[in-house]
């Protein structure tokens, strides 16, 4: 008897048509539990427990790539800590960037809808005319520079979703201070630690999922401790990028009990497969060929050694940095190593990673991307129509994720 599955391909949804059930890995979404009204009441409540000094409140939010229902909850975020006190003259958002490309006002209506009417809009430049404040270094040896307005904030609110990534351990949370507000050398030093000098490897630590034992992520916690959120907001997305919590609170204890409440719903067991065949869960997941490689690296683990994964991935916005294509002129895995081990730069890391996986298993994508650039970063481009075919052919084992740079294997460090 067939089977019928749909699968997100940028703002699509297509229909694969199977002979029979294949292993269909998903998430175990969670249950909606909060909405405006809700929202609202958690929030006046932790303020009215937690009375803090919000003249100059500064806000920080995720850019487009890492969207949590802004223009449905912002407003009701803004509107609270005005009405508890921040200056309406005085209160500045930040969009927390990091090292990715400034969005142009269209996406901004599109990310935060009628909140962009609300206080003073900034975009974060990590390498341009923003003045940066050196607080000191970790243990690790990593800068902290961090833009001197978001420290001179009586308060400081940050506001994003919680999300696994492939060598922090997660997204969202403190990150949106730094690296989001950081100043890029020194966003590029905390990545570096990515890399295992010694053992001439990738850090076995940085994984998915993984915060305690993973170096950069360890450094990422003691460069909170310089200057924390004085009040977080953590969004629990599901598998569609619905917010179906948010968590208000403070400290290192709420971002890691949020991430172990995200992990609950999208960490599942893991087994080999021959092939793989995955959506990234579509736009904004597969804006570009930096943001899926998320779900490259995801779907990857449950891939076999010599196997093969087939990724949906639009890619509109083609590769998404200027920084990525370079590394694939240097001759290979090995001398990427090299020039990143002497001076990380943007985009390296996950460059080798993707190296890594191309090395043990085949990868197609099915994407807008040109076929001269999938060939040169050492992937296959096929239509499809193609994928369907290769799909149908197939005489071994196969699994299906609709939702890969969501979906994460349990026991991902073994790959």
């Amino acid at each position: 008897m067939g089977y019928a599955l749909e699968l997100a391909y940028g703002s699509d949804a297509v229909q694969w048509d199977f002979e029979s059930k294949p292993c269909v890995l998903t998430v175990d979404d969670p249950v909606l539990a909060v909405d405006d009204v809700r929202f609202r009441r958690r929030l006046e409540q932790y303020l009215a427990s937690r009375p803090m000094d919000l003249r100059r409140t500064a806000v920080v939010v995720a850019d487009k790539t890492r969207l949590c229902e802004y223009p449905r909850y912002l407003p009701v975020l803004l509107s609270v800590l005005t009405a508890h006190g921040a200056a309406p003259g005085d209160l500045e958002v930040y969009i927390a960037y990091g090292t990715h490309t400034r969005q142009s006002r269209e996406e901004c209506i599109q990310a935060y809808g009628t909140a962009l009417d609300t206080g003073r809009w900034l975009h974060h430049d990590c390498a341009g005319q923003t003045r940066f404040v050196s607080l000191g270094h970790t243990r690790r040896g990593t800068p902290v520079r961090i833009r001197e307005d978001i420290l001179e904030a009586t308060c400081r609110v940050t506001f994003g979703a919680i999300a696994h990534h492939y060598f922090a351990g997660y997204g969202g949370g403190r990150k949106l201070i730094f690296p989001g507000l950081g100043e890029k050398q020194a966003i590029y030093a905390n990545h570096g630690l990515f890399l295992d000098r010694s053992r001439r490897r990738l850090a076995d630590g940085c994984r998915s999922g993984a915060l305690a034992g993973n170096p950069l992520a360890e450094d990422l916690a003691e460069v909170e401790t310089f200057r924390p959120a004085d009040l977080s907001v953590h969004a629990i997305l599901d598998s569609r990028g619905r917010v179906c919590d948010l968590l208000v609170g403070q400290g290192v204890a709420q971002f890691e009990a949020a991430c172990a409440r995200h992990a609950a719903h999208t960490a599942v067991e893991g087994a080999d497969y021959d092939l793989v065949l995955a959506s990234c869960g579509g736009y904004p997941k597969d804006i570009n060929l930096i943001q899926s490689h998320k779900a490259i690296h995801h779907a990857a683990a449950f891939v076999r050694d010599g196997g093969r994964l087939i990724l949906l991935a639009a890619c509109p916005d083609g590769v998404g940095s200027q920084t990525f294509l370079p590394w694939f002129d240097l001759g290979g895995w090995d001398a990427v190593f090299e020039r990143l081990a002497g001076r990380y730069e943007g985009n390296g890391g996950t460059a080798l990673a993707l190296m890594e996986k191309t090395r043990r298993i085949r990868i197609d994508l099915v994407s807008a991307l040109p076929a001269d650039i999938a060939r040169k970063i050492g992937v296959g481009s096929i239509s499809m129509e193609e994928a369907r075919q290769a799909v149908r052919a197939h005489q071994g084992t196969l699994a299906v994720i609709p939702n890969a740079s969501v979906l994460v294997r349990r026991d991902s460090e073994k790959k």
